[in-house]
């Protein structure tokens, strides 16, 4: 079973969807399209299409959106929440695409589950696609579809630049790489200062071909406090956070911080937004009452901490509340925390740095 922490990634806790529908919610639409690029915290669906173990393409996940899509999650993910937020329906898979070309103009989702921002993360999963990958996936996009849609060279180059790009991803390379000693020898040849150097330099890598494919407004979301989440409380001896594993994501936060602030000032008509869900997911998982939730260490799905590193079991009954709980399985979050978190980057508030999504779309 797939072992990766997804973080689904707004709204209020008892919010309500509809997503049988792919329409957006809004009439206006804020962006022309949105780019998609991660883990199984954007996957909606491309693994589906792959052979791997790393899958959720079953019941009970998607329950509360109608029926299981590919999605690591009981609903919607942030990036659902966020692509209605600018009036686009959900984006598609990449994978599902196929020959349907017209609905690439509203954006495509590259992500993968058990993807990581280093080419071997993940891989006793099986088939993923790696952020590489996923680039090289966007460029195709453009040369394939994009380019036969826009006659001109300069429109096409105006609807990358004016679009949103998000990625969130970097979780794997910790669950499914750094923290598996007996499976990886990453840890064996990286102190945590020495492995965040590594993964920084290779998403910058990353960051510059999207950017020389003419992306140009882009949304980066540090990793969230591992070591909180129920896969991790279950190797803990106490009920407290495993704090060495957050250590290690606060090493690589910061250093994301520092490469937008590098990127922002060296890319001429660049704009990276950072999107920290460290403090925001760290804050909900301690004061769980305040933001509605009422269990914040067990898991709806899949035996809670007890269950240790398994996602839900095919056909498995989940708890009856999902909005009262945090996590849905012992390492994605619920739909309601979801809405939470994504809703937190808009409105002008102080969760993304420099700006707010709202603001990014306005230039």
């Amino acid at each position: 079973m797939d072992k990766t922490l997804f973080l689904c990634i707004l709204v209020i806790p008892q919010l309500l969807v509809n997503p049988h529908h792919g329409q957006a919610s809004d009439t206006t639409t804020l962006a022309p399209a949105m780019f998609l690029f991660g883990d199984s915290l954007t996957d909606s669906g491309n693994n589906n299409y792959i052979p791997t173990m790393a899958r959720a393409n079953y019941f009970p996940y998607g329950i509360d959106f109608g029926y299981p899509t590919g999605r690591f999650c009981n609903g919607l993910t942030a990036v659902d929440f966020a692509a209605r937020k600018l009036g686009l329906p959900l984006i598609p898979p990449y994978l599902s695409l196929q020959s349907n070309t017209t609905s690439i103009l509203n954006g495509v989702n590259y992500a993968s589950a058990a993807a990581g921002i280093l080419e071997e993360t993940g891989q006793h999963y099986g088939a993923r696609i790696t952020l590489s990958g996923q680039v090289s996936l966007f460029e195709s996009t453009i040369t394939q579809h994009l380019q036969p849609l826009f006659q001109n060279p300069n429109k096409l180059n105006q609807y990358i630049a004016k679009s949103i790009f998000l990625i969130n991803i970097g979780s794997n390379d910790y669950i499914n790489n750094y923290l598996l000693p007996s499976m990886y020898e990453s840890s064996q040849i990286y102190d945590g200062e020495a492995f965040a150097d590594l993964l920084i330099n290779k998403l910058s890598e990353q960051l510059s071909k999207l950017y020389k494919l003419g992306a140009r407004k882009m949304v980066l979301a540090g990793l969230a406090p591992l070591g909180c989440i129920p896969s991790q409380l279950s190797l803990a001896s106490d009920n407290n956070c495993i704090e060495q594993v957050n250590e290690l994501v606060t090493m690589f936060n910061s250093r994301l911080i520092w490469l937008i602030n590098t990127l922002n000032a060296s890319l001429p008509g660049m704009i990276f937004v950072y999107e920290n869900i460290y403090n925001l997911f760290n804050d909900m998982v301690n004061n769980a009452p305040s933001y509605g939730f009422l269990v914040a260490d067990t898991a709806c799905c899949g035996n809670g901490r007890d269950g240790g590193y398994f996602t839900c079991l095919p056909m498995q009954q989940p708890c009856a509340i999902r909005n009262q709980h945090i996590f849905w399985d012992s390492f994605h979050p619920t739909q309601a925390v979801n809405a939470i978190i994504a809703e937190s980057c808009n409105n002008f508030s102080t969760t993304c740095y420099p700006m707010s999504i709202d603001q990014l779309v306005q230039l």
